[in-house]
């Protein structure tokens, strides 16, 4: 039976290859029939084993050890039944999300479609002063949070249950399909990130500098840099893609 829902991964990892994954968790959010979203019961944590030693810099990270995985399934293994569960998915979300697609490949996936909460923040609350997950959880108060079930932070399951009330006030703020067009793009950046301007709006800055900043090597900062120019008229909008022949049967 499907479920209109997204799943809200978080990951723990021991390093960044491909098979480094020490903690998965979950958490739902799902479509009700009055069309708002909220948050399930459907939750949960398995500990992978990374098959190969934690370092200590990451235990410090996560306090995961080496024998709490021991005996844990691979993420091979384990990773399809958290990310294609009975009743699929209509996409799954993350925060900062291009970290979990590094582990989560479209063949473990199914080629499911992914939400970056870190993006749409960026979109929905340009105001704030911070876009990190547990900035986000203090700066906005996301309603109906339970401290405790929120606690560690660093775990994954914790992790995954903050975000996913994010990403509930997103989809009751935007829609599901403009959340996922926003997260194929880089970060819209509400302001200048680094160096000598970093904090000023991108409206304050010259144009002569923006030119200077849309070829960063930064995808977010450049990106952000174009879409000034182009509010600007100094940049033409980028050419539709060309429709599709139809073809008559």
């Amino acid at each position: 039976m499907f479920v209109a829902r997204v799943r809200v991964i978080d990951l723990e990892t021991a390093g960044s290859s491909a098979q480094d994954v020490c903690e998965v968790g979950w958490q739902d959010v799902v479509a009700e029939p009055d069309g708002r979203w909220s948050l399930s019961e459907e939750r949960g944590a398995l500990l992978i084993n990374p098959g190969r030693p934690i370092s200590p810099a990451t235990m410090a990270v996560h306090h995961i050890l080496d024998a709490d995985v021991a005996d844990a399934p691979f993420w091979r293994d384990a990773a399809p039944s958290v990310l294609q569960p009975p009743g699929g998915v209509l996409a799954l979300a993350a925060h900062r999300a291009s970290f979990e697609q590094n582990f989560c490949r479209p063949r473990l996936t199914g080629g499911a479609r992914w939400i970056c909460t870190w993006k749409c923040a960026l979109r929905l609350w340009p105001h704030l002063p911070s876009f990190s997950n547990q900035m986000l959880r203090y700066e906005r108060m996301p309603e109906g949070l339970i401290q405790a079930i929120g606690l560690p932070a660093h775990r994954a399951m914790p992790d995954a249950y903050v975000t996913a009330h994010h990403l509930r006030d997103m989809l009751n703020q935007a829609s599901l399909e403009q959340l996922l067009e926003w997260s194929a793009e880089p970060g819209l950046l509400p302001r200048m990130p680094t160096g000598p301007e970093r904090g000023r709006s991108w409206e304050s800055l010259a144009s002569e500098r923006l030119i200077a900043l849309s070829r960063d090597r930064d995808a977010d900062i450049r990106f952000t840099a174009e879409t000034e120019l182009r509010r600007r008229g100094l940049v033409e909008e980028p050419a539709a893609p060309p429709l599709a022949q139809r073809t008559l049967f």
